[in-house]
């Protein structure tokens, strides 16, 4: 059961959002449930291949978008339309859906998690990093108000296999992204290419505060690695993270000053907290449960 009494979102700032449902290819024809914000959702395939999704107690269907092999819904009025990311119409890319993950706990949570370098040589032991190469290096954070999104750039970080396509260790830079309190991405070293960056992409879909959908979709360059070796990898990668964030207390995320005691690699998260309250949003959050 969820800690809040009602599932339902009434945060406006977390309505005004668009949100993945499923991977396009995947949903069946016919008539398949869904649900966002603790609002039920019936999606319904024509045998022609044509969507609609329709949200309890409305009438009217909800405005969809299709990208990055997603379809995405909102139930409110977002200002404009997904966030920018020309990578992924690069034609020499590969663009990996990776399918989606059920956690119980926040969906904040889970971008909060993918944003912390920290945990990696403990959760991903030796595939994202391993003792002694423990040492979160300084890194640069900031809330770029022009486009108004969370960016962290200059991390580096001892990998042991930084990508299926990786032959041997090597020090990986990253710059982390987040776009919309639940969408966040990272750009990492590529193996293939010296000049060029890997895009892995975490999109979030709150089912209630306590509960979401991950939809990890990456943009590689590797023509070597299968589709079900990448994907494979990927959801390798996730499950070792979902056995953290459900053990996680509390489950949903804490937006109070001093709930929970940062240190100098959690400039992210600061910034990402900080960028959360400014924007009012309180679904997935313990200011919700007061």
């Amino acid at each position: 059961m969820s800690p809040c009494s009602d599932n339902v979102c009434s945060d406006k700032a977390a309505l005004d959002q668009w949100y993945p449902l499923d991977t396009e290819s995947e949903i069946p024809t016919g008539t398949s449930a869904n649900r966002l914000l603790g609002t039920d959702l019936t999606i319904i395939r024509g045998s022609d291949g044509t969507l609609t999704v329709k949200a309890e107690g409305r009438g009217e269907p909800l405005p969809l978008i299709k990208r990055f092999g997603l379809v995405w819904t909102t139930l409110g009025a977002p200002p404009g339309g997904l966030f920018e990311l020309p990578e992924a119409d690069e034609p020499d890319r590969r663009v990996v859906n990776c399918g989606s993950v059920t956690v119980r706990a926040s969906g904040l949570r889970i971008v909060e998690n993918f944003l912390d370098l920290a945990h990696f040589p403990f959760v991903h032991t030796d595939i994202l990093g391993a003792e002694p190469h423990t040492e979160v290096t300084q890194y640069n954070v900031e809330i770029r108000r022009e486009v108004d999104e969370v960016w962290a750039t200059n991390c580096q970080f001892f990998q042991p296999q930084a990508a299926l396509s990786a032959s041997e260790g090597i020090m990986t830079d990253y710059i982390y992204r987040v776009m919309t309190p639940f969408t966040t991405l990272l750009y990492k070293t590529c193996p293939n290419a010296a000049n060029r960056w890997d895009v892995i992409c975490l999109f979030v879909q709150p089912l209630d505060p306590d509960r979401c959908r991950a939809h990890p979709v990456m943009f590689l360059i590797d023509d070597v690695s299968t589709t079900t070796e990448l994907v494979h990898f990927q959801q390798l990668i996730f499950l070792q993270d979902r056995i953290i964030l459900e053990n996680q207390r509390p489950v949903l995320l804490p937006l109070e000053p001093r709930a929970e005691i940062p240190t100098r690699a959690d400039a992210t998260s600061i910034a990402y907290r900080r960028w959360l309250k400014e924007k009012g949003i309180t679904y997935g959050t313990t200011i919700m449960a007061a």
